[in-house]
């Protein structure tokens, strides 16, 4: 089969590598119809973040056809289709029997990609098959479907349900690529008062008023000001840092009302500023987290009724075999006004890749 390998920072390839088979009693192996390309990915491109050897298939996410499953897999057989999770979970440790599946310590956890080939691929071995790929319904394209393995339930679970996001309540998102657009996006099933969405992009910020922001702010005009006026002075009730730099986590800090929490969504790579002497006395929660995609069950109903606005996170399409342009475009997202970019077996517009949110805006 054909796979995007990396071979060290900087350096990756389409080539052809062995094909995966099940090599433990609950894997199932699945063809990959859709996958693609996570900031994390781009992070291991840099030599950045997890470590990850020279050799591996890249790649966390994706929706695809089992074709082969081990003795002991019983919730999916051959021939279903499956979006497969960005989390391997072994649902037998601490962790994972509180469902805290990003924090499985039997093994799992973030493997695909990282630890494990991944789904960047025609074909993948996907562990703890009974927990880490979860059946589709007909109604789903492969192409919406695919937001589900991990950048949806990433906005929702380690923003949305972290951040303790109630109705009434005004919520401030910094940053509106994928995580923090799918922040937005979910926000909305709790019935804020209002979400505002913080970028330095305007096509980005244009897209947040689609998935759901009702105000749109750039990051160099004054979003503290403008949350506190939105606010009568008091705060956010909930700050959501999709980012993932030291700067605009701080900025949160300071949108952030007494008695708030924050949520910090972004990989955080450098070290950040916490001023306790000025949030000490404020009832301020701080949370951190990697997804567990515990969630993704029930984000699949409401995209399957039609509540969750997948495809204005997806601005453009490639063939598999476009692998390494795709990723060319992904990492010039300024240039590109790339947001998610899917890959998959028939692109969706044949092969369209025209950044669509510039031509909606």
């Amino acid at each position: 089969m054909k796979a995007l390998v990396f071979h060290g920072s900087g350096r990756l390839a389409w080539e052809a590598v062995p094909d995966p088979g099940v090599q433990e009693a609950g894997d199932a192996v699945v063809r990959v119809e859709a996958t693609t390309i996570c900031g994390t990915d781009l992070d291991i491109l840099r030599g950045e973040g997890p470590a990850v050897r020279p050799g591996t298939v890249l790649g966390h996410e994706a929706v695809g056809e089992v074709v082969e499953t081990g003795p002991e897999v019983r919730a999916v057989q051959p021939g279903d289709r499956v979006v497969v999770s960005c989390i391997s979970a072994c649902g037998r440790c601490g962790p994972c029997r509180l469902a805290r599946y990003g924090q499985c310590r039997g093994g799992g956890g973030w493997l695909l990609g990282r630890r494990i080939d991944g789904t960047q691929a025609e074909y993948v071995r996907v562990p703890w098959a009974d927990l880490s790929v979860h059946p589709l319904p007909g109604v789903l394209s492969s192409r919406d479907a695919v937001l589900l393995a991990d950048v949806l339930p990433t906005g929702y679970e380690v923003g949305v349900l972290a951040g303790d996001v109630r109705p009434g309540d005004t919520v401030a998102v910094v940053g509106a690529g994928p995580v923090g657009l799918a922040a937005v996006a979910t926000a909305q099933l709790v019935s804020p008062e209002r979400t505002i969405a913080v970028d330095l992009d305007a096509a980005r910020l244009d897209t947040a008023r689609r998935v759901g922001a009702d105000a749109v702010v750039n990051a160099s005009d004054g979003p503290e000001q403008l949350v506190s006026d939105l606010t009568g002075s008091l705060g956010a009730d909930v700050v959501i840092e999709a980012v993932g730099a030291p700067e605009t986590f701080e900025m949160c800090t300071r949108m952030v009302g007494s008695g708030g929490r924050l949520a910090n969504v972004g990989v955080q790579g450098k070290p950040a500023a916490l001023h306790l002497e000025e949030l000490w006395d404020r009832d301020v929660t701080i949370s951190t987290g990697l997804v567990d995609t515990r969630s993704l069950p029930t984000l699949l109903r409401l995209m399957a009724a039609g509540r969750l606005p997948a495809s204005e996170l997806i601005t453009h399409d490639f063939p598999l075999a476009a692998m390494e342009e795709a990723y060319d475009v992904f990492a010039r997202a300024r240039a590109t006004a790339a947001l998610k970019v899917v890959l998959g077996e028939e692109p969706h517009d044949a092969l369209d890749t025209t950044p669509r949110t510039t031509a909606r805006s």
